[in-house]
């Protein structure tokens, strides 16, 4: 993109209580799931070692990915692991607004929009490997707040190849012209909510305030099953 004219306009953001919901095995940090299998402390620092050469959180937090810097990252504060991971475990073929070396953090403004959207790239995994036994996934909803300047694509027509239901071609190529320029992230409509509005933050330390929420459960009969979805 030239020109700022091709940018979206900035928005002051004062939000809190946005919601991202994570698996549940992820969402604490007490001791590591690798103390299970073993007793023996020789094979288990192997297995530290062997997890910390294959963590991306791990490798971010140690300066060693190429997408993210560790001056960027946070630490000492409450579920920093939770806001690190969000930006250091980036899908392998990106999402919408983020490539596959540097993740973000993507949130939405009410619980139903998040529960949507998580349920709908689930669904899309299940029907990709033609899933029909019946699958329960359960998550935890995290909470954050924000305050800053984001650029806004809402009620922009000239973005709305960005919100393409099939494709993150054109809003990936917005985010990393943005992204350079030092934007502090995007807020847009929701895919998958009519009406549900996202954000996405594309700096670990303007995550403010994260808190554990809820527990929510996504049950799939199959995989072409409507997914219930309830608090726990």
């Amino acid at each position: 993109m030239a020109g700022d004219k091709l940018l979206p306009s900035v928005s002051d953001v004062l939000r809190d209580d946005t919601h991202r919901l994570i698996p549940s095995r992820y969402s604490d940090q007490g001791e590591s799931v690798l103390t299970r299998l073993t007793d023996d402390a020789e094979d288990l620092n192997a297995l530290f070692e062997l997890e910390g050469a294959t963590n991306d959180r791990l490798l971010g937090e140690a300066g060693l990915l190429p997408g993210i810097t560790v001056r960027e990252l946070v630490f000492g504060l409450s579920y920093s692991h939770i806001v690190n991971a969000a930006f250091t475990h980036a899908s392998p073929f990106g999402s919408r607004f983020s490539g596959p070396e540097r993740g973000a953090w993507y949130a939405a403004f009410t619980r139903q929009t998040s529960e949507l959207e998580v349920a709908y790239h689930k669904s899309k995994e299940l029907q990709e490997i033609r899933w029909q036994e019946k699958e329960i996934f359960t998550y935890v909803d995290f909470l954050a707040d924000f305050r800053g300047a984001f650029h806004d694509i809402r009620n922009d027509t000239r973005f709305g190849n960005c919100l393409d239901a099939n494709s993150y071609k054109a809003s990936q190529r917005l985010a990393g012209e943005l992204l350079e320029r030092g934007s502090a992230g995007v807020v847009y409509p929701s895919v998958r909510h009519e009406d549900g509005t996202c954000i996405v933050c594309f700096r670990p330390a303007l995550v403010n305030n994260v808190r554990k929420g809820s527990s929510i459960s996504i049950t799939f009969e199959n995989a072409l099953a409507i997914p219930e979805i309830r608090e726990l």
